[in-house]
């Protein structure tokens, strides 16, 4: 299911979005371009959840066998 949001750029902003939502770039689309960029975001808060959990785990004397390397290896 999808679902819209509208949202109000600066004109430099709608410029910026418009030039990356070209032919000449990977985007197609302004909307192609936000969702990629929601998605990575996502992973990044994932990545740093993951880390936060293993810092947690290494001060309370925790440990696994993941290392960040492998935490990060697993978003790309």
């Amino acid at each position: 299911m999808s679902s819209s949001l509208n949202v109000s750029l600066t004109d430099k902003l709608r410029r910026f979005v418009d030039t990356r939502a070209s032919d000449q770039d990977v985007y197609s689309t302004p909307s192609e371009y936000v969702r990629d960029l929601i998605r990575r975001d996502m992973e990044g808060v994932a990545i740093l959840t993951k880390m936060r959990r293993g810092l947690d785990d290494i001060k309370n004397s925790r440990f696994a066998s993941e290392t960040v390397l492998d935490i990060i290896e697993e978003y790309r």
